[in-house]
């Protein structure tokens, strides 16, 4: 049956987009407990599929029904795609995760969620689900077996969950990373699914370009990955949605338990959405935010770069300096250099004058390499270990300059 015809199938009327509700129950954060009132009858699920390709609309959506929907007896899986762009974790450091630059120059949206883990990198070949429920009802697990007995359902694939609760293929390629975001009332996993994504752009993007930086700020942890198209040339992005979709739906809310078509047919179903400010009221708001630089930029935890650097003195003598700027909320708030022994002020006053001035402006790969043109330094070695701040002692035994 063709995904139009799946789609058909589905009931298109879902329950009211109703406030959320409050609560006032002690959660562990990954428990996974239910109330013994709760019953599976009671529970209906829809998917839904996001029409909007803009990472900015897609994951103000994600936000809008985190916060407005009721899930206490309605579960949602959302399905949505982006054009091309990077997602960083809400903790993480952009210059540290991916090549700024280039994404900027190539028009590739950079984009900070609103859950943990590590940055990702999403094309029209990348698949993203987010699972929404009750935060009583979280359960990273069961969603993922959901998306594991599809693949194996519909193409015989063998997926395995892992310790980090990715999903991998052939022992430790992934094809899935997994975040989330726990409130109260409510709680959302979300998952990547590369099934056709160019690879050579994620590899290219996601280089980290900016070294030095010492950081407190989460970091992603590299794995090996795979795209589901080349283990199975039949897996395509319409097959590998309705697939899931029908598993999501045919799967008991609060068991891992085949319901099979019975189930099908007392679910919401499919639902096509569009996230626009009459679907959805007070959406815009959402999507002005998350497209902002506060929020992409001026969110990052404070971090600090270093570069050490020759610096030619008018005595004709080159000496080695340390650069160092503390960088928070997204601008340079300090600038210091260490000034060795001999190197007069008359070789560095009128550049320090001018270096001085940067401080208090928007943080980019450009400050750094704009100081040291200035002081006509140049760099001899990077500090390319990541260390963490410590918040006590961040001030460095250098001149800091005025």
């Amino acid at each position: 049956m063709s995904l139009s015809a799946r789609l058909c199938v589905a009931v298109r009327c879902c329950s009211s987009l109703d406030s959320a509700r409050q609560t006032a129950k002690q959660i562990t954060r990954y428990a996974s407990t239910f109330n013994a009132r709760d019953n599976d009858n009671f529970i209906k699920k829809s998917v839904f599929i996001s029409q909007s390709t803009d990472v900015f609309v897609n994951l103000a959506l994600e936000h809008w029904l985190y916060r407005n929907f009721d899930f206490s007896k309605h579960h949602v899986l959302l399905f949505w795609r982006n054009n091309p762009c990077v997602v960083f974790g809400r903790h993480q450091n952009p210059w540290l995760e991916c090549n700024v630059q280039a994404s900027e120059k190539a028009g590739i949206a950079l984009a900070r969620r609103n859950s943990g883990g590590g940055t990702v990198y999403h094309d029209n070949g990348n698949l993203n689900l987010t699972f929404f429920t009750p935060r009583e009802r979280y359960n990273r697990r069961y969603n993922l077996n959901i998306i594991t007995n599809a693949l194996f359902r519909q193409w015989g694939l063998k997926s395995v969950i892992n310790k980090r609760e990715d999903i991998v293929v052939n022992e430790d390629c992934k094809v899935s990373g997994t975040a989330a975001k726990l409130g109260k009332p409510n709680a959302y996993h979300h998952c990547t699914l590369l099934v056709n994504v160019n690879k050579a752009n994620l590899s290219s993007i996601l280089e980290r370009k900016e070294n030095g930086i010492v950081t407190n700020a989460t970091t992603s942890i590299r794995s090996p990955i795979m795209n589901l198209i080349d283990i199975n040339r039949n897996i395509q992005m319409d097959k590998l949605l309705s697939a899931i979709g029908w598993e999501y739906l045919r799967t008991k809310a609060l068991a891992l338990e085949d319901g099979k078509y019975d189930l099908v047919e007392q679910q919401k179903g499919f639902k096509f959405i569009n996230p626009t400010e009459d679907w959805f009221p007070g959406i815009d708001n959402f999507i002005s935010e998350f497209r902002s630089w506060d929020w992409n930029f001026g969110r990052t935890p404070k971090f600090i770069v270093t570069r050490t650097l020759d610096f030619p003195a008018h005595d004709g003598k080159i000496y080695r300096l340390n650069l160092s700027l503390e960088v928070q909320n997204g601008f340079v708030e300090e600038i210091r250099m260490s000034l060795p022994a001999g190197l007069v002020s008359t070789d560095f006053a009128q550049d320090a004058s001018v270096i001085s001035n940067i401080r208090g402006t928007k943080y980019n790969h450009d400050v750094t390499e704009n100081i040291i043109a200035a002081i006509g330094g140049k760099t001899v070695t990077l500090n390319t270990t990541q260390q963490s701040i410590d918040e006590n002692n961040m001030r460095l035994d250098e001149v800091t300059l005025q």
